[in-house]
């Protein structure tokens, strides 16, 4: 079935928007992903890569900083694994010397 294309005066609602990106992600053989967690992989990548607060919150529409650390840049293992190194060596654990 045809999803209804976007013109200049009729922007897609939500619903829209959602199955037209769920059909795209099928014929491009991609794995579904909801496009609220993209939008937040995508915001984490770009802050992991240096991209300053301001321009994320830029590219997310947001007029605040804090709402798009608070709900759209999320740490990830790897993200998390200098904290551990360094609670280990509080701790006494592992400092990495032989």
């Amino acid at each position: 079935m045809p999803v209804p294309v976007a013109t200049a005066t009729e922007p897609l609602n939500t619903r829209q928007l959602r199955k037209h990106a769920y059909l795209l992600m099928g014929d491009l053989g991609l794995r579904r992903v909801r496009l609220y967690d993209a939008r937040a992989s995508c915001l984490t990548y770009l802050a992991n890569n240096g991209v300053p607060d301001h321009i994320l919150a830029r590219w997310a529409g947001h007029s605040n900083v804090r709402t798009t650390k608070k709900w759209y840049v999320k740490p990830d293992v790897e993200d998390l694994r200098p904290a551990a190194a360094a609670w280990d060596v509080f701790h006494g654990g592992d400092t990495g010397e032989s």
